[in-house]
């Protein structure tokens, strides 16, 4: 079966941190970029950051650069999102999905979505 399985998430203060993770079955991610999106609780879904397949170029949200880092470790078949600096605006469902070889600004052009982690930045 294909999926992606994201885990990592749960509650955290402002200025906390949190990693989370991508992980593959089924298939293998060396040919896919892998972007990571989130959704809040009446918020449309949103691109947060992008990874391309050799791990050669990554891609962030102006609301996350410089406190998100993407990366991948194939041999794992697993996507990270380090996540630093958190705000109470970060609070969403995280999700992560696929895309041949290149990341893409368009939503719909990711497969494969995760079922999401909880984020939760609170005090």
């Amino acid at each position: 079966q294909l999926q992606l399985v994201e885990s990592g998430g749960g509650l955290v203060q402002p200025g906390g941190s949190l990693r989370l993770s991508c992980a593959a079955s089924g298939f293998t991610l060396d040919y896919y970029a892998i972007g990571w999106f989130r959704q809040a609780p009446g918020k449309e879904r949103e691109g947060v950051a992008c990874i391309n397949s050799n791990g050669g170029s990554t891609y962030y949200a102006d609301s996350v650069k410089g406190r998100f880092t993407v990366s991948r470790d194939n041999a794992k078949n697993t996507v990270f999102l380090q996540m630093n600096s958190l705000k109470p605006e970060d609070t969403a469902v995280y999700y992560c999905a696929r895309r041949y070889y290149r990341c893409s600004a368009y939503l719909n052009e990711y497969v494969y979505w995760g079922q999401g982690t909880q984020v939760t930045v609170s005090s």
